[in-house]
C-alpha cells in the first residue's frame, strides 16, 4: 500500500510525459500489479523499516534526556505539558534529522522506473541509493523537503506524547 501512495503522490510532480496517470489507489495496485509484478508492492520496504527502527530509537531514547535538559536549563517542571512538548519536538527534530534520508531512499525505490534500455532498476538497497543520489545531486539532496518532514515528524511526536502525559496525570489523579 506504501508503495501505491508513493506513486500516487508523486505522479503529479513528474513531466507530463513521465507520469503514470493513476486514477486512484484500486487502479495504482492492479496497474502495479500487471506492469511490474507483485514484488513491485515491496520496493522501499527495507528502508521503510530501517527509518521505523531508527524513529522508536530517537523519540524514546532521547524524550527523557530532553526532559531533564529543559528542566535543570529551562526550570520547566519535569512532566509538564510544556515539558514534554519541549522535549517531544526536540526529539522529532532529531529523529528527522536521523531519517529524512531513509524516507527519501524509500521514496526513491517506491516510485523509480526501470530504465528504458537495459529493464534495470536504478536503485536496488537503501546504502546504493544513497551513494548514487549524495554522487549524482549531493548528500543534502536527501533532505529536500525537509521542513514539512519535521512538521510531521514533529507534530506526530509531540501529540503523542503529550497525549501519553495526560492519560498519565489521569490515570495518576484517580489512583
Amino acid at each position: 500500500a506504501e508503495v501505491a501512495v508513493v506513486r500516487m503522490s508523486n505522479d503529479s510532480s513528474l513531466p507530463f510525459a513521465e507520469r503514470r496517470n493513476y486514477k486512484g489507489v484500486v487502479d495504482t495496485a492492479q496497474r502495479i500489479i500487471r506492469e511490474e509484478g507483485v514484488a513491485a508492492f515491496w520496493r522501499g520496504s527495507t528502508p521503510f523499516v530501517q527509518r521505523a527502527m531508527m524513529v522508536g530509537v530517537f523519540q524514546v531514547a532521547t524524550l527523557d534526556q530532553f526532559k531533564e535538559l529543559y528542566v535543570s536549563q529551562l526550570h520547566q517542571k519535569k512532566n509538564s505539558i510544556p515539558n514534554v512538548f519541549c522535549a517531544a519536538m526536540t526529539s522529532g527534530l532529531l529523529y528527522s534529522i536521523a531519517t529524512m534520508p531513509l524516507e527519501a531512499t524509500k521514496n526513491r525505490m517506491a516510485s523509480q522506473k526501470p530504465d528504458p534500455k537495459t529493464g534495470r532498476l536504478p536503485y536496488i538497497s537503501t546504502m546504493q541509493t544513497i551513494k548514487a543520489v549524495s554522487a549524482k545531486e549531493g548528500f543534502f539532496s536527501l533532505y529536500n523537503g525537509f521542513l514539512p518532514y519535521y512538521a510531521r515528524c514533529g507534530g506526530h511526536t509531540v501529540s503523542m506524547f503529550v497525549i501519553v502525559q495526560l492519560m498519565r496525570d489521569m490515570y495518576q489523579q484517580r489512583a
